[in-house]
């Protein structure tokens, strides 16, 4: 018999999207490993909710909350790919990450540990930060579910957030990725870049960056050259070597008049409508194993314009999953 409230929960299911559970596009919420084992999904949304790595503006750790419900369209038909996402693909949300304030290392364990338990079930897992420091933790689960020196890495910002530590502190959000290549779970010449711009990082970093035989495309050569010849030449670099991809957005290579809900705002950026269909190239082109979106502070995010752009960030690499699946897998 079921429960007395299953018709109405149901009913909140059914319903419009601001109603019922707020989980990501209204899907089903799982939160322990046996059950990723007894549903055995496609794609997993987790929260990250950490922001005390960041240098300036806060917020970023009520991130997950707010891009999970910046949606006021179910996702029934995608007018571009022609498909069905949430038809094709099993989606399910696996809640958050435990990240108690003020305590770096153990919640970014507690994140490596989460996005752990979905990639090395090679299930997708889809991370919303949160500020850009979980990206060491998410990209390290994955490098190792998959085997280090296997998976590239292409990452959207403003910033290259290389930086060897920052007023010490070496788990800055300024600073995740120069820890991805030191510890060797991402190689530096499968790092690739997208959108910098502005007045940081200084020249050091940047003859660290080239030591390491990292790739970026500033925002004026996504311009100059067009953004579909820089991605093209991106998804190249990150596969020079390895299998699989792993997808950074820091919701920041937007330009601040579509993302002005974040930390460290920097003018002259990325379109959404270049930056959606960039993740969705990327993601039919090659074989992206995981995702993360990060940055995203509702604090200062004028009528949900930058989460709902995350939201769609994320929601465009789903739909070009369901793609490939359509295709038995091909890019």
């Amino acid at each position: 018999m079921n429960p007395p409230n299953r018709p109405n929960l149901q009913a909140q299911i059914d319903g419009p999207q601001y109603l019922g559970p707020a989980t990501f596009m209204k899907a089903r919420l799982l939160t322990e490993p046996d059950e990723l084992d007894q549903w055995k999904p496609d794609v997993a949304i987790v929260g990250a909710p950490w922001d005390d790595s960041t240098t300036y503006r806060p917020g970023a750790r009520f991130g997950p909350r707010a891009v999970r419900v910046a949606n006021y369209q179910p996702p029934s038909w995608h007018l571009d790919l022609e498909i069905a996402p949430f038809d094709v693909l099993s989606v399910i949300d696996y809640g958050d990450a435990v990240c108690p304030p003020g305590l770096a290392d153990q919640s970014h364990e507690a994140i490596r540990a989460r996005v752990g338990e979905i990639a090395s079930r090679r299930i997708v897992p889809m991370v919303i930060g949160g500020d850009h420091s979980i990206t060491y933790p998410s990209a390290t689960a994955v490098a190792d579910a998959y085997g280090r020196g296997r998976v590239g890495l292409v990452h959207f910002d403003a910033h290259a957030d290389t930086g060897r530590e920052s007023w010490g502190n070496l788990a800055s959000h300024a600073t995740p990725m120069r820890r991805l290549i030191e510890t060797g779970a991402i190689p530096g010449k499968n790092f690739v870049q997208l959108g910098l711009r502005g007045y940081w990082p200084e020249k050091e970093t940047f003859d660290w960056m080239r030591e390491q035989g990292m790739r970026w495309h500033l925002m004026g050569e996504l311009l100059d050259r067009g953004v579909d010849t820089v991605v093209d030449q991106a998804i190249g670099e990150a596969l020079d070597g390895p299998e699989f991809v792993y997808i950074s957005v820091d919701i920041d290579v937007l330009d601040p008049g579509f993302a002005p809900g974040t930390g460290t705002p920097e003018p002259g950026g990325m379109l959404p409508a270049d930056l959606l269909r960039t993740i969705r190239k990327i993601v039919l082109r090659s074989n992206v194993v995981a995702m993360d979106v990060v940055e995203v502070s509702p604090p200062y995010d004028h009528a949900e314009i930058t989460s709902q752009n995350a939201n769609r960030c994320i929601l465009e690499a789903i739909s070009a999953l369901a793609v490939k699946r359509t295709r038995g897998g091909k890019s």
